[in-house]
């Protein structure tokens, strides 16, 4: 089945807009999901809500939350707060965390880099341009976010960072090549900084399979490329949250990938998803 975007609407954040001060904060764990309004950052944000964690959530150019997100921190009573920042300049990323913090009187416990830019190239069509465009977003801005993350003073609880990748990184194929440059050097900033945080932040990551589609798909080949996958089966975007969860509780896991793809990783495919089995 193909899963199509849920119509948004606005949402009023925990606090009103124009109110000054830090929020007050009960004793529950601060999560700040990039990208956390819409799709998979959506259902992420809405499965942390469900788990009782308080949210920062970022949009680059606006935080207008999927109509389901928006139900379920309504539904929570999820004490939140949306922060619009552009990760075209990766600069801006830096100073994030210190906004979530002066919001809410203290740094996020839990980042998720979820936030991402994808297009359509390859070899033969490329710039430079496309290139640092989506290196910009998908692996210099979560550096930056891991960097303040990392440094800002911050109690001796768990902290953790999740970092969204793509089944794809096992076996990179020639289509979307900017992305898939970008989502590789995501998992080596995943690997780098598990290294170099411990122990007092764990880094590790989810790499997704195919997900939510997109318009480009239609049901029949949703069909035939679920048979392609190892498992028979693609994942749904509620499991890779349930890995996220996870994660996000497993105080003595770090420097590890969860694939959540129906097996995907496992094999290699000639070009992507989007133009097999049409």
């Amino acid at each position: 089945m193909i899963e199509e975007d849920v119509p948004y609407r606005p949402l009023g954040s925990a606090r009103g807009q124009g109110e000054a001060g830090a929020l007050p904060i009960a004793n529950k764990r601060l999560a700040l999901v990039t990208g956390g309004h819409r799709r998979l950052g959506g259902i992420i944000a809405g499965a942390l809500a469900k788990a009782g964690h308080s949210l920062a959530i970022h949009g680059s150019h606006d935080t207008r939350l999927d109509s389901h997100l928006a139900l379920t921190l309504e539904e929570e009573g999820t004490q939140w707060e949306g922060f619009v920042v552009d990760f075209a300049d990766p600069e801006n990323a830096e100073e994030l965390i210190a906004q979530v913090a002066a919001r809410f009187g203290r740094p996020p416990d839990i980042l998720i880099n979820s936030a991402a830019l994808f297009g359509q190239d390859r070899l033969d069509d490329v710039t430079a341009e496309d290139l640092m465009r989506h290196y910009a977003v998908n692996c210099a801005a979560p550096a930056m976010l891991t960097k303040a993350f990392a440094t800002v003073p911050a109690g001796s609880g768990d902290r953790c960072i999740i970092n969204i990748l793509d089944q794809r990184i096992d076996h990179p194929h020639g289509d979307q090549l900017a992305y898939t440059l970008s989502k590789l050097a995501l998992a080596g900033l995943t690997r780098t900084t598990a290294s170099s945080l411990a122990p007092q932040v764990r880094v590790n990551a989810v790499a997704p399979g195919l997900t939510i589609a997109t318009p480009d798909y239609d049901a029949d080949q949703m069909a035939r490329l679920e048979h392609m996958m190892p498992l028979g089966r693609l994942p749904q975007a509620e499991q890779i949250a349930q890995a996220v969860l996870y994660l996000v509780d497993a105080s003595a896991v770090t420097g590890q990938t969860l694939y959540v793809d129906g097996g995907a990783h496992m094999r290699s495919y000639d070009r992507d998803f989007m133009h097999l089995c049409r």
